[in-house]
């Protein structure tokens, strides 16, 4: 179970920071490694708030 969630962090973060790069990539000309980890890093904290505010719903607790 701990090793599904690290996998899923891991493979989320990895998405939104190729994401973001290839985003700022194309629209800005330049990729900043801070700018990148700190929004991949947002991101992530979204998704994982999505995940606990979902589970929650789903067994009645909200």
């Amino acid at each position: 179970m701990i090793f599904r969630e690290i996998m899923i962090f891991v493979g989320a973060f990895a998405a939104f920071a190729s994401a973001v790069a290839a985003y700022l990539a194309v629209f800005h000309g330049e990729a900043a490694p801070k700018e990148i980890l700190s929004t991949a890093f947002a991101a992530v904290i979204g998704l994982y708030a999505g995940r606990f505010v979902e589970r929650r719903l789903a067994d009645g607790r909200a």
